[in-house]
């Protein structure tokens, strides 16, 4: 079983890279899908920062690694994707259950895309100003995402076009999946 773990700042691509995993057969596990099932069940409206703020406050009550805990439960046998990595608390927490037979696969690309991106994608967590987005990533960088980033296995820079980063994310789980058949 192969399971990559996937993060990147908002609006950097990683919806992209979940699109190439499925159709290779990953499955994806979502963790931000675990934590708005989690805040729905509590009564937390759904937009981005209370959703944001749900996730910190549980991190603070419980561990910096409760949402790593949590997506745990929804993982199954198949090569898997989990999504949504914030820290390295999470990835210790993923390597203490799974063992050391996964990876960290970052996503990068420059604030001014990936505002950009987020703008053009227009979904109900998009930013709507610029001075939101930095309200965004700063949260984001509070939790440890900067240094996971920095840290990870794997960096795929998705500043080119949509063609062209997919080709590198199939191009990336190709020798994955390839050098995980030899092991």
């Amino acid at each position: 079983m192969t399971t990559i773990l996937l993060t990147g700042m908002p609006g950097c691509g990683k919806e992209e890279f979940l699109k190439a995993v499925i159709e290779l057969g990953y499955d994806v596990i979502r963790m931000g899908d675990v934590v708005r099932d989690y805040a729905r069940k509590e009564g937390i409206p759904g937009d981005d920062r209370n959703i944001g703020n749900f996730a910190g406050l549980e991190r603070k009550k419980h561990h910096p690694a409760i949402w790593a805990e949590r997506t745990l439960e929804r993982l199954t046998d198949s090569n898997s994707v989990i999504d949504g990595v914030r820290s390295y608390d999470e990835v210790d927490r993923f390597k203490n259950s799974l063992g050391t037979e996964l990876m960290v696969v970052a996503v990068h690309a420059s604030p001014v895309t990936r505002f950009e991106r987020l703008q053009d994608r227009a979904r109900d967590d998009a930013p709507g100003t610029r001075a939101e987005f930095d309200r965004r990533d700063e949260r984001e960088l509070r939790w440890g995402l900067g240094s996971l980033i920095a840290r990870a296995d794997i960096m795929l820079v998705n500043e080119g076009t949509l063609e062209e980063f997919r080709k590198d994310a199939k191009k990336l789980l190709e020798t994955v999946s390839s050098q995980h058949e030899t092991l």
